[in-house]
């Protein structure tokens, strides 16, 4: 039984997250902006499966916070974090040039920054007491032509695989999940219309979780949750560069706004 810390723990993926690890036994760090969230999620979780949950309130915009985060990453009380799942995102509601420079940097902070320091710190601490595993949620929006939150996930890809090439022989593992459209409240909360997709074309979160645990249990890189997604993932590397920024660029992104 280890201890996992989980970014964006409060709702979506990360709530699935907490709830997956939970039921395999391993006990909790929450961590999200919201502590009303965090605490009433933390109170239904150790009451169904008796796994102490911490709750770490942070917003991984400001820099102070990151490092409160990264402290608890890298202590081995009260629990060593055996498993750093970093998966708080958020989507830009504009395109590139119509958003703000805040807007922007906002998000590179929570899917680029924010990613790099706290694995960082959770690869030096595992590294040390020589096992432990960084599950890092990346996109199928890394492979296409989708603005600034595509080339955020196409960092954390290519950063993870990095950092899965160093850590090798260490008994630590990185791991890059790349989900598909999924079913939570990030397209909601981005304004996206989600009647824009076909309803073959969605995963739930269950399926998603479920096939990134799996994957980090096998110690894989990369995973590509669904077989209708590994197929299209190997469409969108065999198609010229030009033809996926032709389908999967701004103006066509654009039509799932609300």
């Amino acid at each position: 039984m280890g201890t996992a810390l989980i970014t964006g723990a409060s709702a979506g993926l990360g709530e699935e997250f907490a709830w997956q690890l939970a039921a395999a036994g391993h006990h909790l760090v929450l961590v999200a902006r919201r502590t009303d969230r965090l605490t009433a999620l933390a109170e239904r979780i150790h009451n169904v499966s008796g796994v102490q949950v911490e709750v770490l309130p942070a917003d991984l915009t400001l820099p102070d916070d990151v490092a409160r985060v990264a402290e608890r990453l890298a202590a081995d009380e009260p629990r060593p974090i055996g498993l750093l799942v970093n998966n708080a995102g958020l989507g830009l509601q504009h395109r590139f040039l119509n958003s703000t420079l805040e807007e922007e940097l906002t998000a590179l902070d929570v899917m680029v920054r924010a990613v790099l320091v706290l694995s960082h710190a959770a690869g030096r601490a595992m590294v040390g007491r020589g096992h432990g595993a960084i599950l890092n949620v990346s996109s199928m929006a890394q492979d296409t032509a989708m603005g600034t939150y595509a080339a955020h996930k196409a960092w954390v890809r290519a950063f993870t695989e990095s950092l899965a090439t160093e850590l090798a022989g260490t008994g630590v593992t990185a791991t890059a999940v790349l989900p598909g459209l999924t079913h939570t409240e990030f397209h909601a909360t981005a304004h996206m219309d989600e009647s824009a997709w076909p309803r073959a074309a969605w995963l739930s979160a269950e399926q998603v979780v479920d096939a990134a645990l799996a994957a980090v249990r096998r110690g894989d890189v990369l995973c590509v949750p669904s077989v209708k997604y590994k197929l299209a993932s190997a469409l969108l590397h065999a198609a010229p560069r030009r033809l996926v920024r032709a389908a999967t660029g701004a103006r066509v992104h654009a039509r799932s706004r609300k």
